[in-house]
């Protein structure tokens, strides 16, 4: 293995859970290479979550479908890269373009995953572990150069001091300074199959309220009409929407705040394995065996098994193939409820 490495890429631009899923690997090769310099290549939406952390020199961002969208866009994008010399590789995203990428900027040592659509571009290829966590199967790259790591990772997130006062900031809004009881749900998603109702959201926070819980909805911009429709269907004062008003990393804090956080196969659960907070995650479409499975040692996950047509996609789609959408239906708001006070009773 070659430790005198100066600069290590480690390429993920895919969506948010997903890079919050590649940092335990840039965390372990941080212990290996502790004098070089480790880079992460994401997604623009992707680099505000990621530029404190502690083992990462720079966030690099790839506007896939900005800026650096076409042939132009790409070699200004291989220009850079080769400028910085790069003497590793790791690219855990399967796409031709990311192996492209490495392979134009000529890293010496490239190494991804057999199945890569752009894996003849690596120097050395890993088997694709279907059985394994998404975590685990990341770490298993590092195997292709004599780094064998069986311990448990899990992800890290570091919010900076003006994230945590833009939280503190949020809470004195919304009245909510005593954090004990505090709840939070995130029930948005980029594919409609892997959301539970809207309805079932609203029900859960009612109940929640009702219990003596305070429940703050949390979500991106694209997420704040659906989460002010589930505070309306609600008549408790005790339920308030923080959607839209803070960046990804400040959303992490706020949930690093809560007791817990109820949400669907999405980044926010991912967000929360990192700041320490307990999960209950409802799955649809999708099934926690693909390796995307909430990772936290309390965490509780909530499904409707039986179902032949489960799962039907990998990632989920707009609507159900069948339309019966059974998978989210059958999952009512007490069943979440009693998975709810459950998880909160194991993280004691």
């Amino acid at each position: 293995m070659m430790r005198n490495v100066d600069r290590i890429l480690i390429v993920q631009t895919a969506f948010l859970g997903d890079v919050v899923l590649t940092l335990p690997l840039a965390q372990v090769l941080k212990e290996y290479f502790t004098s070089s310099k480790i880079d992460m290549l994401v997604v623009p939406r992707s680099a505000d979550l990621i530029r404190t952390h502690s083992v990462l020199n720079e966030a690099l961002v790839f506007d896939k479908y900005g800026a650096d969208r076409g042939v132009r866009g790409f070699m200004r994008l291989v220009r850079r890269l080769k400028e910085r010399q790069y003497g590793l590789a790791v690219v855990p995203h399967r796409s031709m373009r990311s192996a492209l990428l490495t392979f134009l900027a000529g890293i010496p040592l490239r190494i991804g995953f057999d199945k890569s659509t752009g894996r003849i571009l690596f120097n050395k290829t890993v088997r694709y572990r279907k059985d394994l966590h998404e975590v685990e199967r990341n770490i298993l790259l590092l195997k292709a150069i004599g780094i064998e790591h069986s311990a448990r990772v899990l992800p890290r997130l570091y919010p900076s001091e003006s994230d945590r006062m833009k939280v503190n900031a949020i809470l004195d809004d919304l009245e909510l300074p005593n954090t004990r009881n505090l709840i939070a749900v995130a029930p948005g998603t980029v594919w409609n199959t892997k959301r539970w109702l809207k309805e079932r959201y609203a029900g859960l926070a009612g109940l929640l309220a009702n219990e003596q819980f305070d429940v703050v909805l949390v979500g991106g911009k694209e997420d704040e009409g659906l989460c002010e429709d589930i505070r309306n269907m609600n008549t408790s004062s005790r339920i308030y929407n923080a959607a839209g008003k803070l960046s990804t990393l400040q959303s992490a804090e706020l949930i690093r705040r809560c007791q817990l956080l109820v949400c669907n196969d999405s980044a926010p659960m991912h967000f929360a394995a990192a700041v320490g907070t307990p999960v209950v995650s409802i799955f649809g479409a999708t099934v926690p065996e693909f390796g995307f499975a909430p990772y936290g040692k309390n965490d509780i996950i909530v499904e409707t098994r039986g179902l032949k047509c489960r799962p039907c996609s990998k990632h989920g789609g707009d609507e159900c193939p069948i339309k019966t959408f059974e998978c989210m239906k059958n999952i009512t708001e007490e069943i979440v409820f009693q998975k709810v006070i459950v998880a909160l009773e194991r993280s004691k």
